[in-house]
């Protein structure tokens, strides 16, 4: 290990806080500090981020870390960024400034774009080109809404006035004070507008989908040189460059992190949302019912991954706590759980925003099925809890089904701090779940790459730097096991029979229909768009 002085400063944006992370030459945690971030829900089914709030935060977090560490910036030898996905931001070149919130991951306000494009025969295209879906989970339709329902952008983007990018290509762009726009493969396969086969943007399917390339950032390897930290970010590193050394998106930092080196490893990581992500070698595989991606592409070498992503997994405790108020804190959830021997026959399906891998039915909605007169909060909790655990194993037994076989199942993110959590994990898959020292692995991971591009140690090292907390065996009986598992799948085909989910767009019948493979279509009224930051009036 390398006794190199120094530090590592690892930038880990989510969808609801950032953290600045700093890392010494050991691979030590010696500061860290997060700050919130508030989505805006401007109509029914729309989930937006104020694109200041998406750099305030993290520059307010890193500000926090080094205080914490009693570190000056300048001590700080490389900088690595990792952020959600699927995200969109649009601003303008010259001014740094964005031209409409960012819309979120989760936002259902492109569901019509995303019908037009199924309308015109693209789901297939969608699959076989980019290995993610036409959904409106993905960025492609997020690009596409902005050019038509922001006014002007459609002509300054074509002007080439515009840019666009998911939140680390945001976060880039501010840190090196507008000098890079860039973006690395892992990211950039998350938005449905990248060859997976060559790792680089699709000019001709942008063309199908009428989204300029000049909106796109450059795509250079996760291990590249993404710029020097602009002055007055870093604290007393005014007279001193800071290179940005590692991007990846936050799920692939976390497979990195856990050392998820070889094909066939695996981990899944409960944040808000729940991600299973597991290392498929170097050729990408598109399974039924999961999305294949570039997990990261190091110097000429690609690696692909396949992914079960649901969306509400951490979030439904949050659920739980702020909107129906059964819960004082998330920490009070395992309390509350374990004071009932099980759920009571409760099922809590998290549907909020729809069932997503490897079901993905955007029409459903959640549901709390096998209530009683006995039952009580904590049944509900309890049932939450163990929700999280069921849609893993839903991803889990797809990836079976299709020959991956997973013998072991890492874990990591906040709520793996929960012990009742990880054991039902154990019990519901029948493999044991291992949890690691040090729960963040998304921000060590994108640390630990950022310090190997600057000499502090071996890429390779983060398998040593990987240590065993815990593991959970499996304790409960098969017969248990399946009978606990085909209640799930009931409750699951419950809230499926719902009706579907109204929308805000009202197609207009004077608007003519596309041609399958044409450049575009009229775009659908909407709801007035307001400026960044704002929430809008109902049209």
């Amino acid at each position: 290990m390398s006794t190199s002085s120094g530090y590592v400063l690892a930038l880990d944006e989510g969808s609801s806080s950032a953290r600045a992370v700093l890392i010494d030459a050991q691979g030590a945690v010696v500061g860290e500090a997060s700050s919130q971030i508030d989505p805006i829900f401007p109509h029914e089914g729309w989930v937006e981020l104020d694109p200041f709030d998406l750099w305030d935060a993290p520059r307010t977090a890193i500000l926090g870390a080094l205080a914490r560490a009693r570190v000056d910036g300048s001590e700080v030898r490389a900088v690595g960024v990792t952020s959600h996905r699927e995200t969109i931001v649009m601003w303008d070149r010259r001014t740094g400034a964005p031209v409409h919130n960012a819309i979120m991951w989760m936002s259902k306000q492109t569901d019509d774009i995303v019908r037009e494009w199924s309308a015109r025969g693209l789901d297939d295209e969608f699959r076989s080109r980019t290995g993610v879906r036409n959904d409106s989970f993905f960025s492609a339709a997020k690009v596409a809404w902005l050019l038509r329902h922001v006014p002007g952008a459609r002509e300054r983007a074509e002007r080439g006035e515009l840019a666009i990018g998911t939140p680390e290509t945001w976060l880039l762009w501010n840190l090196t004070g507008g000098a890079a726009h860039r973006t690395e493969p892992g990211a950039a396969s998350r938005t449905g507008l990248m060859s997976l086969a060559r790792a680089e943007w699709d000019h001709e399917f942008c063309g199908i989908l009428d989204i300029p390339i000049s909106l796109l950032p450059e795509i250079v390897p996760s291990n590249a040189w993404f710029g020097d930290v602009a002055p007055g970010i870093l604290p007393g590193a005014e007279h001193r460059s800071v290179p940005i050394l590692a991007v990846l998106g936050d799920q692939q930092a976390g497979l990195y992190g856990e050392a998820c080196l070889e094909p066939g490893s695996a981990k899944n990581t409960f944040g808000t949302a729940g991600v299973l992500t597991v290392n498929v070698g170097s050729r990408p595989r598109t399974l039924p019912g999961m999305c294949s991606s570039v997990a990261w592409r190091f110097d000429d070498d690609v690696t692909y991954e396949a992914e079960g992503v649901v969306f509400h997994s951490g979030q439904t405790i949050q659920w739980l706590r702020d909107r129906l108020g059964i819960l004082p804190g998330a920490a009070a959830s395992e309390r509350l759980a374990e004071s009932v021997p099980d759920s009571g026959g409760v099922y809590l399906v998290p549907a909020f925003a729809g069932l997503f891998d490897p079901h993905w039915d955007r029409n459903a909605r959640g549901g709390i099925v096998g209530l009683t007169l006995e039952s009580t909060a904590a049944h509900v909790v309890r049932a939450g809890i163990e929700a999280m655990a069921f849609q893993t194993r839903d991803n889990v037994d797809n990836l079976r089904r299709h020959g991956v076989t997973i013998p072991l199942l890492k874990v990591d993110g906040g709520a793996t701090r929960n012990n009742l959590l990880c054991q039902f994990q154990a019990d519901i898959l029948g493999i044991p779940v291992a949890r690691p020292q040090g729960l963040e692995r998304t921000a060590l991971g994108i640390g630990h790459l950022a310090g190997s591009g600057a000499g502090i140690w071996r890429r390779d090292e983060i398998a040593q730097r990987w240590h065993l907390e815990r593991v959970f065996e499996p304790r409960m009986s098969e017969d248990e096991r399946e009978e606990r598992y085909a209640g799930w799948l009931d409750a699951i085909a419950s809230i499926r029979t719902l009706p579907p989910r109204r929308t805000w767009s009202v197609p207009d019948p004077a608007a003519p229909s596309a041609a399958p493979g044409a450049a575009g279509a009229a775009p659908v009224p909407h709801p007035t768009v307001s400026p960044v930051g704002t929430t809008p009036t109902p049209a």
